[in-house]
């Protein structure tokens, strides 16, 4: 079994094609299910944000693997695999634990070091765990990436400024309403469509920048409301309006951040309508949907400057991240990764081991019955102590092998080495195999 991720990201693909192939909260659990369903794959987990959608999943084999990915993404997506496969992009077994810990860590990021990949990492593991296709190997690859992003989050420069794609969009919006920094967006308001972790770190950010007031408007307002109330609380006037309401309210402010989970378009043409007339400044729209939120035509509209995905990409692109931190993230990501491996490579012959042990234990024990039988007056103390110096002939024959097994293991020699002594002690490795999985679901349930 080894891992394989499938994906397409900004990197990869453009946003016409990403939208194609985003996937909507409802349909995760669908997908998830789907390719466990398929033959060559044991487990999954699906990777799913504003810039990337990703699969990860333990498979037997490396091609029926990602024929089974493929073919479940392609039906999803309703789209053909020719038209994925230019953009697609796929990493096996230690690549794959590369591009994860790269990944948790921000470096694979639109906005290189933002944060809240984490929380996404850690939300697409929670779905895969409920949908039930996460075991020991996801489980414990998760865990070790998430703790790898904190780690190069708290001890390199990357990602110091908290950086995100909200506020790379709040800054191209700044610039294009005539500011500077967060002072562009004092004495303005600002319509956010949506309620999810997105628009609250849009609310958030607003609210920090000075803005005078907030319209939030979304599909379930119970959600909006409480995003009001939390401004509210922070001393931000904020308003919930119904999505009907949304056409009436665009006149009224300057700028727009659509991020919604919506499948279409939530803002077209038609409801700009008079929006931009008798205006002195242009009215700004942050379209950071996938799919997108905006119809594109609303771009052409006189009077409306519109930011996509698209745009901050370039932005974010053009401006970087200062390459000693990118450095020193890497190098950390590498030493984690060379950690990880071994300690994986280590756990494939504990199994072995473990069975080795026993099959001693079992012929000592075996040895010991007999010579009772033999010798059923044999003194009690004679007995415990002929007992002990059995068992530490054992300990001492098997110390050297043991030792051995695992610094082959170290050094991607450990199967072989596991393999030989299976053949030479006539181990069961149904057996082996029993105490490994014994072992996993502990450490999982742990």
């Amino acid at each position: 079994m080894s891992l394989l991720v499938v994906g397409l990201s900004y990197r990869s693909a453009p946003v016409d094609v990403l939208e194609r192939a985003a996937v909507h909260c409802a349909d995760g659990d669908k997908i998830l299910h789907q390719l466990l369903q398929r033959e060559h794959i044991a487990e999954a987990l699906l990777l799913s944000t504003c810039n990337r959608i990703e699969i990860y999943a333990v498979v037997t084999t490396f091609h029926h693997g990602l024929d089974d990915i493929t073919d479940v993404l392609t039906h999803q997506c309703a789209v053909t695999l020719g038209e994925l496969s230019g953009h697609l992009y796929v990493h096996y077994a230690a690549a794959g634990v590369q591009h994860l810990f790269s990944v948790a860590a921000g470096l694979d990021s639109m906005v290189v070091g933002e944060p809240q990949i984490l929380g996404q990492l850690r939300t697409a593991y929670t779905g895969a765990e409920q949908a039930g296709t996460v075991g020991g190997t996801l489980h414990d690859l998760v865990q070790q990436a998430l703790r790898v992003g904190k780690r190069v989050h708290t001890e390199t420069a990357v990602g110091a400024a908290g950086a995100s794609v909200v506020s790379e969009a709040l800054t191209a919006a700044v610039a294009a309403l005539g500011g500077r920094d967060g002072a562009g967006l004092a004495g303005r308001r600002a319509l956010v469509l949506g309620a999810g972790s997105l628009a609250g770190l849009a609310t958030a950010q607003l609210r920090r920048a000075g803005i005078t007031g907030i319209v939030l408007a979304n599909r379930t307002p119970g959600s909006a409301q409480r995003l009001a109330e939390l401004c509210r609380a922070e001393g931000t006037p904020a308003l919930v309006v119904g999505m009907d309401g949304v056409a009436a309210t665009l006149s009224t402010v300057d700028l727009v951040l659509c991020c919604t989970g919506a499948t279409g378009a939530v803002l077209g043409v038609e409801d700009i309508g008079n929006a931009t007339s008798n205006r002195r400044h242009p009215l700004v729209v942050c379209d950071l949907g996938l799919p997108r939120n905006v119809e594109p035509a609303v771009g052409e509209v006189p009077g409306v400057i519109l930011l996509d995905l698209t745009t901050v990409a370039r932005r974010a692109q053009r401006l970087g991240t200062a390459s000693g931190a990118v450095d020193s993230a890497q190098q950390l990501i590498e030493h984690e990764l060379h950690s990880y491996l071994v300690a994986q490579r280590t756990a494939e012959v504990i199994p072995t081991v473990a069975a080795l042990r026993k099959r001693a234990a079992e012929v000592v024990d075996m040895e010991l019955r007999r010579l009772d039988g033999r010798l059923p007056g044999l003194d009690a103390a004679v007995r415990t102590e002929l007992a002990r110096t059995v068992h530490r002939v054992v300990d001492k024959l098997l110390h050297t092998p043991t030792v051995k097994v695992k610094q082959h293991a170290k050094a991607g020699r450990g199967e072989t080495y596991a393999d030989a002594l299976r053949q030479l002690f006539q181990l069961d490795a149904q057996a082996a195999a029993a105490v490994a999985s014994t072992t996993t679901a502990v450490r999982h349930s742990a």
